[in-house]
């Protein structure tokens, strides 16, 4: 019974409640959306330096692998150092810098012991760094600000030109010779950390305990240990703007639920009336109340979900380098729970507000 009255209701004020479910879905999609762009830089940063190919990585001196590398503090002598020690095959040096924010960078690479380790770039357009000044371009970054091969493109005030065009997933979406970077920055000879291949990667743990008997101030970490720290509680600030979000977009849900069945109980004071004059309990009312607003947040997990491929889509169109967006599909019922819950609670007051009713008075509502 409680079923078919909350769907006459609904069907027969198409506007109100689309505009509802239109208003709780921005709630779920703005949820989704931050959690997928989370989630997916996390992912691409993760995916990037597993396209180093390295079984290593070593750190400077009171840094963390989610701390900015923004300069070059190591001396470029570890890397002979670190490329003698057992078992490592090779070994390469990279400076970064940020570049447009805290989100882009620029590596500056030594081509040859780069490729050693990681192998040749994988070129849709152009060649390799031959110039102090070539530059090469993964083809987000190429998509995301509309450069071509041949272009000059303006990096940390210096004029560079465009001479590749790689594959995304290697290490940085800009590439340029290490001294050149250096040179810029004022950080000639030293580099921002340290890549190791191994022979093989069975003895990851035991170059690593034997790296740090040597080097106790300097962090390092195995590519297993990365991934693992690529996650959303490892990033303080992240996580705090996820928790923001979550609250607000309850809040958001509560309010815009509470003001449209706030609106639904005075619209329906007669049918209300009505429903106590036939013997209808405030418990039967309440549930009228509390089933329309469950089914409001219902449809508005429905497009809100619907919503984040739309925002997926135009986020990875416009930027892909910055904020590349995922699908996370764990957070489907997440979200759903949350802007259900919201329209719960948002429902409770006009509920309330319904069952006290007295039947005469709302009978005599004009």
């Amino acid at each position: 019974m409680i079923l078919k009255i909350v769907w006459e209701n609904v069907r027969f004020r198409p506007a109100r409640t689309l505009l509802s479910i239109l208003l709780i879905s921005f709630s779920v999609t703005s949820i989704l959306t931050l959690v997928g762009m989370t989630r997916g830089f996390l992912d691409s940063s993760r995916q990037r330096n597993e396209g180093v190919g390295a079984d290593i990585l070593f750190r400077p001196k009171d840094s963390s692998i989610l701390s900015s590398l923004n300069g070059a503090p190591l001396s470029e002598k570890f890397v002979d150092q670190l490329a003698k020690e057992p078992h490592v095959v090779a070994a390469t040096g990279v400076t970064n810098q940020l570049i447009g924010g805290a989100f882009d960078s620029v590596a500056g690479i030594d081509q040859a012991s780069f490729t050693r380790l990681s192998g040749p770039f994988l070129f849709l357009q152009g060649h390799e760094l031959e110039k102090p000044d070539d530059i090469i371009l993964d083809q987000y970054y190429a998509n995301q600000r509309h450069i071509r091969l041949g272009d000059k493109i303006n990096v940390l005030n210096h004029q560079w030109n465009v001479v590749g065009i790689v594959e995304p997933g290697k290490l940085a979406h800009l590439f340029v010779q290490m001294p050149r970077l250096q040179e810029l920055i004022g950080s000639t000879g030293r580099v921002s950390q340290i890549w190791l291949k191994l022979d093989d990667p069975r003895n990851t743990e035991g170059v690593i305990d034997q790296l740090r008997s040597k080097y106790k101030d300097y962090p390092m970490y195995s590519m297993k240990d990365l991934e693992s720290l690529y996650s959303v509680d490892n990033v303080p600030l992240l996580k705090y703007f996820t928790d923001t979000v979550l609250v607000s977009s309850v809040l958001f849900g509560f309010i815009v639920v509470a003001l449209s069945m706030y609106m639904a109980v005075l619209q329906r004071t007669r049918e209300i009336g009505i429903l106590k004059s036939l013997g209808a309990s405030k418990g039967f009312v309440i549930g009228i109340i509390l089933a329309e607003a469950c089914l409001l947040g219902i449809g508005g997990t429905v497009a809100g979900i619907s919503l984040s491929f739309a925002t997926r889509w135009i986020l990875n169109t416009l930027t892909p380098a910055s904020f590349p967006q995922s699908i996370v599909v764990i957070w489907w019922p997440r979200a759903g729970m949350i802007a259900v819950g919201g329209a719960v609670l948002g429902s409770l007051f006009p509920g309330l507000l319904a069952a006290r009713q007295d039947p005469i008075e709302a009978l005599a509502y004009e």
